[in-house]
């Protein structure tokens, strides 16, 4: 009693054990002449941390890609993630209950899931993030900033349930659904007030997508669809399924609605049931006609060139994943005090935050090139040049992820495999890291997409 307790604490419990309510009780003064010397970041603000943050928001930093509208941007949704949608992240994460409805109205209030689709004629007419961008102008950089602030929670789960869903299964019926499909369906996602599931994986297929067993049978003005889906992100409250199917005149991607035809089992997965992952059954579930994406037998192009925009969205959340990571772990090895020093005083420990800091910058980099290329390109094009680079991007960022994850551990000890308290972020990355790996094609099969792509393109005349 009477004497500075502040080391003592900070090696028991995290700064926002001090912010919950029901503790503000205990505090019973305060020192005249005396100021917080250790405050939570206020919203907007960037991390003083080396490396916590990427070089461009690194103060005496340059980047040739981001301009002053995408630093008031990402201004913006930092401070609107964290004063709206943490403490969702949080609340969900623990219970596994989806995104309530207040606070998809608020994310439609600023087209959030508008603008994770990337630039593009579906952000016509739209108000984005207040006007602080216009339709016209937002890029993939833009749509990088969310994908990277909706990832810093430490909340895996969450990052998934918050309307992944549409994120990869609305592209399909943008690029070729007609003009009718999309008036039918896409405002009302977009505006939160229903949800879409994309329903591709199988448990007889996986990666290997051209092998579904899902069929759909023509009856008159209707496709007839038997088969089972697996691992369907936010499918357990999903309204519609963009679903690729077999049929006598090959694949086919058909917009099911939700009837009684339809239903879905949640899956008990290692992250948070709040991301909504189901295993999706359709008994002879009745689809007009008219919900037929693209042509019939060009189900399998339909579905591979959407793999792109959803593998290097899954590529940006874990890069910023990581970044967090090394952000805790330069704090703890900063206050955490073993033989009588910091631990970073040992140089094992430097080591491994060396490792850590050299492959997040190094994923850093090749993502921001990757996206400086899909600015540059259309859709088509991104499809035919970049679907290997993005292939080996995923395996190369999900790859040291788990590195990541596997170094943070080591540091963190005993916290670090505890769901609670100072480890906690980082136990919920290492549980779950292997999720990207996995989603949008396992990591070997894509990667070897990537290296067979390049073959593709090989001069026939290249030779040593």
């Amino acid at each position: 009693a009477g004497k500075d307790a502040t080391q003592v604490f900070f090696g028991l419990h995290r700064l926002e054990v001090l912010q919950r309510p029901q503790y503000s009780r205990l505090q019973v003064g305060a020192i005249r002449g005396q100021t917080e010397s250790i405050k939570p970041l206020g919203p907007g603000e960037l991390s003083l941390v080396p490396y916590a943050e990427p070089t461009w928001l690194t103060p005496g930093y340059f980047s040739p890609y981001y301009s002053d509208n995408h630093r008031q941007f990402h201004k913006a949704v930092r401070a609107f993630f964290m004063e709206f949608v943490y403490p969702e992240a949080i609340r969900c994460e623990d219970s596994g209950k989806r995104i309530s409805q207040e606070v998809v109205d608020k994310l439609s209030g600023i087209n959030f899931l508008a603008m994770r689709l990337g630039p593009g004629k579906h952000l016509r007419g739209l108000t984005l993030m207040g006007g602080m961008v216009k339709p016209e102008e937002y890029d993939y950089f833009h749509e990088l900033i969310l994908n990277t602030e909706l990832a810093r929670f430490g909340t895996r789960g969450f990052v998934d349930g918050l309307l992944n869903g549409g994120v990869i299964a609305l592209p399909p019926i943008l690029n070729f659904g007609t003009p009718e499909q999309q008036a039918k369906f896409v405002p009302d996602i977009l505006a939160g007030k229903k949800y879409i599931s994309l329903a591709i994986t199988e448990a007889f297929a996986g990666s290997d997508v051209s092998g579904v067993q899902t069929v759909a049978v023509r009856d008159g003005d209707e496709w007839v669809v038997s088969g089972t889906k697996k691992w369907i992100t936010n499918g357990t409250f999903s309204d519609y399924f963009t679903t690729l199917c077999k049929t006598d005149a090959g694949l086919v991607v058909l917009v099911i609605e939700r009837t009684d035809a339809v239903s879905t089992k949640a899956l008990k997965m290692s992250y948070s049931a709040t991301a909504g992952t189901a295993f999706v059954i359709f008994n002879k579930a009745r689809v007009p006609v008219a919900n037929t994406l693209g042509q019939v037998g060009k189900g399998l192009s339909i579905t591979l060139s959407n793999f792109n925009h959803e593998r290097w969205m899954v590529t940006a959340s874990s890069l910023s994943a990581q970044r967090v990571v090394v952000d805790e772990c330069l704090k703890w090895t900063n206050q955490r005090i073993a033989f009588g020093k910091p631990l970073h005083a040992q140089s094992v420990i430097r080591a491994k935050l060396a490792a850590m800091i050299s492959r997040v910058e190094a994923c850093q980099a090749w993502v921001e090139n990757i996206t400086l290329q899909k600015n540059n390109m259309s859709y088509h094009e991104q499809s035919d040049k970049l679907a290997g680079s993005i292939a080996l991007l995923k395996q190369f960022v999900s790859k040291a992820g788990r590195e990541t994850a596997q170094d943070a551990t080591q540091i963190f000890g005993g916290r670090g495999i505890t769901a609670s308290g100072m480890g906690k972020i980082i136990e919920n990355y290492h549980r779950t890291s292997p999720f990207d790996a996995i989603l949008a094609g396992a990591e070997d099969v894509i990667a070897d997409l990537g290296v067979r792509q390049a073959i593709k393109k090989m001069p026939k005349n290249a030779r040593l």
